[in-house]
Formats: structure tokens, sequence, C-alpha cells
């Protein structure tokens, strides 16, 4: 008989050692701590995300360089432009007449409707430079005129509109026609000022500013006329004219005419004289303008 079977002594492989009967090692429990390393500092299953490019970017230090060099250009660009736009549109003369308040815009509308009641037509100063329309109300500013040109060109739509005459194009060619005659008016004024040699503060934006305040009465005319009718059209206008002539009058002769009377020419002289003729012709030509560019609005 056969003894009692003996043990076969099976060896115990250590950690780290492969079984010496196996043909392929074992990958899969490496792979799987491996797996579980870089999936345990996420906590979420997934692998570590990188930093991202943006802070590798910016932790860079030629990246900072460049940066700060493409501000530098930028500063200085800004500076080159705010020196030279002053060449081609003066900002800074701009903001002066733009600088109102309701206060001013109620007293200067009431003067270019009732002219005839102010005394004192002096321009103030302080310091040799003109106070702010503001505080002025004989201080020219384009805040009138510009917020009346608009109010025009809206008002001649509607007046377009209720006679079934509305286009664009119509309204166009009338906006275009009101901004020909002010660029005529304002190269006329130039010209004659220079074949006359007046020497005088008055500047182009003042110019654009004392022509520009007859759209107030031309909305005027031309709103009563809508309302009431072609008679009431007529007076009102006529009662604007009057009142932008007296106005021009009387604002218009302190730039023109004293200058002169500063330089010592004669009242009776004939430079002085042909100074009040062309005072006297811009002042008329404002009410001629007026009815020109209004009376084919109201029918």
């Amino acid at each position: 008989m056969p003894g009692p079977a003996s043990k076969r002594r099976v060896p115990v492989s250590q950690p780290g050692m492969a079984d010496p009967h196996q043909l392929f090692d074992d990958t899969s429990s490496a792979q799987s701590r491996g797996y579980g390393a870089q999936r345990a500092p996420g906590g979420l299953g997934y692998p570590t995300a990188s930093a991202s490019p943006q802070s590798a970017f910016l932790g860079d230090p030629v990246s900072n360089m460049a940066m700060a060099y493409g501000s530098s250009l930028a500063a200085q660009g800004k500076e080159l432009v705010d020196k030279n736009i002053d060449r081609f549109i003066p900002v800074t003369k701009l903001k002066y007449y733009f600088a109102v308040d309701t206060m001013y815009v109620g007293k200067k509308l009431g003067l270019l409707f009732f002219p005839y009641l102010h005394q004192d037509w002096e321009v103030q100063y302080q310091q040799d430079t003109p106070v702010a329309p503001r505080f002025d109300v004989n201080a020219p500013d384009l805040y009138i005129p510009a917020m009346a040109f608009i109010t025009y060109v809206l008002v001649a739509g509607l007046a377009l509109g209720t006679q079934d005459r509305f286009s664009p194009d119509l309204l166009g060619l009338q906006a275009s026609s009101a901004l020909a005659w002010l660029t005529l008016e304002v190269l006329a004024i130039l010209l004659s000022l220079y074949l006359v040699t007046v020497n005088t503060d008055l500047t182009t934006i003042d110019l654009v500013a004392f022509l520009g305040y007859k759209y107030v009465g031309m909305i005027g005319g031309v709103l009563m006329g809508l309302l009431f009718g072609k008679v009431v059209y007529y007076l009102v206008l006529g009662w604007c004219c009057v009142s932008i002539f007296v106005f021009m009058i009387r604002t218009l002769r302190l730039k023109i005419l004293a200058e002169a009377a500063a330089e010592g020419i004669p009242v009776r002289g004939a430079r002085n004289q042909l100074r009040m003729y062309l005072t006297m012709a811009v002042a008329a030509a404002q009410p001629l303008l007026m009815y020109w560019l209004t009376f084919h609005l109201v029918r």
C-alpha cells in the first residue's frame, strides 16, 4: 500500500516576484495600481488637469514683457491722437459751446423771440476768456442751433407726411438744402470779412452758432402753420424774422463795428461803412432764408 500522500510543497511567490509556472506577467494589478494612483489626486476618477494655457502664458516673463510693451505703445498712441486731434476737430473749443444748462436755454429762447426787451448785449469775459454760455446769455452756443436743426428736419418730415408727400429722399433733400445754405452763408461771411479786412474775434464756430439760431423761428412758424393754417404761419414767421433781424444786428455790431471803434476808424469812414453794410446784409439774409426753407412746408 502506498504510503500516505506526500505533501507537495508549493513555492510561495514573494511580493514582486513572478510565478515560475506563469508564462506571461500579470500586469493588470500594476495598471490598476497606476490608474488608482492617477485617480487619487483628482478625487473624481479622472486624471488631474494640467495648468491652463492662459496661466502658463501669464506666468512667462517674456509674455509679461510683451504685454507691458503693448500697453506702452497703446498709451503713446492715445497721447499722440489727443495731441493731434485738435488740428482737425477743435474738441476743447466745442466743449465751451455746449456748456449750457436749462436756465440758459430758456433765457436764450426768450431772447431770440423777444430781443427788444434785452438791454445789455456785451459778452462777459474772465481773464481775457469769454465765460461759459451757462453764465452769460449773450455768449454763443451750439446746443440750441444743433437741436433746432434736428427738430426742423423732424417738423419738415411731419409737414410732408400730413400732405401725403413724405419720402426719405425728399426729407434728405430738405436737410441737405438747409446745411448747404448754412455752409454758403459761413463761407460768404468769412470771405467778406477778409475783403473788408476786419480784425475781429468772431470765429467760424461763432458764425455757425449765430446763423443757426434762425432754425428756432422756422420751427415756430411751421408748427403754427400746421396747427392753425397759412395765415398764422405768416404772422408767426414774420414776427420771428423781425426778431432774428434785430438779434443779429445787435449781436454782430459788437463783434464787427466795435473792433473798428477800437482801431480808431472814424464812424463815417469808408471802411466802417463797409462793415455796417456787411452787418446789415448778414442780418437781412436770415429772414429770406427762413421763408425760403419753410414756405413749401405749409399749404
